[in-house]
């Protein structure tokens, strides 16, 4: 597994990592496609304090402890929680990212965290507040490196000029290729994008006449053009989760693609497609075939 360099961090990262969002809360399944990703060279597990309220942060603390010198681990903040009340809300201030952070580490088990990320944002968050709060925690020892995860460009603009943050987690594959208008300014800032739905909600794997039937649509695409777009793609690459993979990693501001695993078959799919990435070598028919679509809102 191949590693890339975060930004200008000293942390570098496989260019696949495991999303833990999809994990089992079974905690002897969700560990065994831990380990699995681990002794495969993954070694960037993502997750969030608002996954399963907590409880994802716990199951993955369970391999960290085994295995912390192995891992890279990434969460996020911002979205509160309170326990006995149903649903969240958002608050990236200042006194709660501090209160949150800590409240993370037990759970993770762990003293220090890799990459902390702020869950979102709006144009009109406290930016100072929330840049000088992540400085802090940098300064500190209690994060090494953060960033955000965010599709907005407006919150991108104001954030990542200001801060030193190494990462922007966006969702973007060959079906959602918005972010890509954005990626020069990204690197220009330090900073690499971590993708998340990469495979299109399994869209672009070798499952995809399947998961055809699961949608009605994809993004700015009918369910015909979906049909027509995927069934063309797969009539001119092998391999449409080889292709998922490679699209994005072809990007040299891309450090890692985040792909979840309910499955360690899940998993060895995963696994297998990215042993044949370096196979795939010219785009010009994806980006032929697929919407080069840019971001209408929060610009």
């Amino acid at each position: 597994m191949k590693k890339r360099q975060l930004g200008t961090s000293h942390l570098f990262i496989s260019e696949i990592g495991l999303g833990g969002m999809s994990l089992s809360t079974d905690k002897q399944k969700a560990t065994a496609i831990l380990d699995m990703a681990l002794d495969a060279g993954i070694n960037y597990i993502d997750t969030a304090d608002l996954y399963d309220l907590g409880a994802n942060e716990e199951i993955i603390g369970t391999v960290l402890g085994k295995r912390r010198q192995d891992i890279i681990i990434a969460t996020k903040v911002g979205n509160r929680w309170t326990e006995g009340v149903d649903g969240w809300q958002w608050d990236a201030s200042p006194t709660y990212i501090k209160e949150a952070v800590y409240k993370s580490l037990k759970r993770l088990g762990t003293d220090y965290i890799d990459v902390y990320q702020l869950h979102g944002g709006t144009i009109d968050d406290d930016w100072d507040g929330i840049i000088d709060t992540f400085d802090d925690l940098k300064k500190d020892g209690v994060i090494r490196e953060y960033g955000i995860s965010s599709i907005r460009p407006n919150v991108l603009k104001r954030f990542l000029p200001a801060s030193s943050a190494k990462s922007v987690m966006m969702q973007y594959s060959a079906l959602d290729r918005r972010p890509e208008e954005w990626l020069d300014f990204i690197a220009s800032e330090d900073a690499s994008v971590v993708t998340r739905g990469t495979v299109a909600k399994g869209l672009l794997t070798n499952n995809w006449k399947e998961r055809l039937q699961r949608v009605n649509g994809y993004q700015t695409y009918t369910i015909d053009e979906l049909t027509t777009t995927l069934t063309d793609l797969a009539k001119h690459y092998e391999d449409l989760h080889a292709l998922g993979l490679a699209f994005n990693l072809k990007e040299p501001t891309i450090a890692s693609t985040v792909i979840g695993a309910s499955s360690q078959e899940q998993l060895a799919q995963t696994l297998t497609a990215y042993e044949k990435i370096n196979a795939i070598s010219n785009f010009d028919k994806a980006n032929a075939l697929t919407k080069a679509d840019q971001y209408v809102d929060h610009r």
